[in-house]
């Protein structure tokens, strides 16, 4: 086959349980030179359907320039072991909570010890630790991943690492910290909010252009998430992992740094499958764009957004998040038990069909 010299495929692979998951390969060439990557790996099963995948998708590349793992979520996470063990890797990228020990020690209380500590968060942690251990025995360099770092063509946008420190310190894995925050505050609070919410979630109907999402923030782990950005030909690229609000937000600050001009993404991960805790209205209007006053006619979209969820899901996607996507003018996707495939001047590949894409709900989460 022959490839354009510049072009980028992504896949959205159906991860398929009764909870949703993530697993992404990408295949991208820029001057000719060809990257492969993949990005989270779903649960347990899904390591052989990535390598399937890349046989009969990619060529049956001899390797795989970079795996990523946006955070240290088993649902992200646990397929990445096959593909580390059963394909040559380059380059393994992830942040690891106990590279870290010397500037998280002080941070909490009654912890004195540096090597309790390291072991404390590689037993917390243990789906990062145990790539960490493959990684190491097959001797695949483990990169760590910050805001400016290269990944193939992407470019990671967030967290920092003082924010990454941070949600390690908040999360409710590990020790308490030395002293209490407004952050801790409100997340405890926003623990409870979440807690009575999941009660009673009912469905109401509401008019166009009304958004109400969660008042609970998403977990500090999945606020972990690398948040990457490519831009192809003028077509712009946002994975997201299962970001929340906070590193949304500060993605986007890196971005405007680096002088992306804000709103105006064409491919959007949603994030966390489409949960109502990840995104609010002024997120979303940073990166998509304000509330259009009315729907956009049909083959009129402005851009395209895709959501990892699984059929079987019933949390996911809400409703809420995909009016939000409806309302700024965009064509919602999802997995629900099928791949999708999207990109930019990609070569044609048989079997493959155009998915469809999902209505205006009438009606959002209370």
């Amino acid at each position: 086959m022959t490839f354009p010299n510049n072009f980028v495929e992504i896949d959205f692979l159906a991860v398929e349980s009764g909870k949703s998951g993530d697993a992404i390969t990408i295949r991208s060439a820029v001057n000719g030179s060809q990257v492969i990557t993949v990005v989270d790996g779903g649960f347990t099963d899904m390591g052989e359907t990535i390598v399937k995948h890349l046989q009969d998708n990619y060529d049956d590349p001899a390797y795989i320039h970079n795996v990523v793992l946006t955070h240290p979520d088993g649902d992200h996470a646990k397929g990445l072991k096959f593909v580390l063990e059963n394909v040559l890797v380059a380059h393994l990228w992830m942040n690891r909570p106990w590279l870290y020990v010397s500037e998280l020690l002080p941070k909490f209380k009654n912890c004195t010890s540096a090597d309790w500590l390291r072991n404390k968060l590689r037993s917390e942690y243990s789906n990062v630790a145990d790539l960490e251990d493959i990684a190491n025995e097959r001797r695949i360099p483990i990169m760590e991943a910050f805001p400016g770092t290269s990944i193939g063509h992407f470019t990671v946008l967030a967290p920092s690492k003082q924010r990454y420190l941070d949600l390690i310190v908040s999360s409710d894995r590990t020790p308490e910290p030395a002293a209490a925050s407004a952050y801790d505050f409100m997340k405890a609070l926003s623990s409870l909010t979440e807690t009575i919410a999941r009660a009673a979630i009912n469905l109401v109907k509401a008019a166009w252009g009304v958004e109400t999402f969660s008042a609970s923030d998403t977990s500090s782990e999945n606020d972990m998430s690398l948040v990457q950005y490519a831009d192809f030909g003028g077509v712009k690229f946002l994975l997201t992992g299962d970001a929340g609000r906070g590193t949304l937000s500060e993605a986007a600050d890196y971005a405007t740094y680096l002088g992306v001009i804000l709103p105006g993404i064409d491919r959007f991960q949603v994030p966390h499958h489409g949960s109502r805790r990840n995104v609010s209205t002024e997120v979303l209007d940073r990166w998509l764009g304000t509330r259009l006053s009315s729907p956009v006619p049909a083959g009129s979209e402005t851009f395209q957004a895709f959501i990892s969820s699984a059929a079987a899901d019933p949390d996911h996607p809400r409703k809420a998040v995909e009016r939000a996507i409806h309302h700024r003018g965009g064509k919602v996707y999802a997995t629900e038990g099928a791949s999708i495939r999207t990109g930019w001047n990609a070569p044609e590949r048989a079997g493959w069909t155009s998915a469809t894409s999902r209505p205006y709900p009438e009606e959002q989460e209370q």
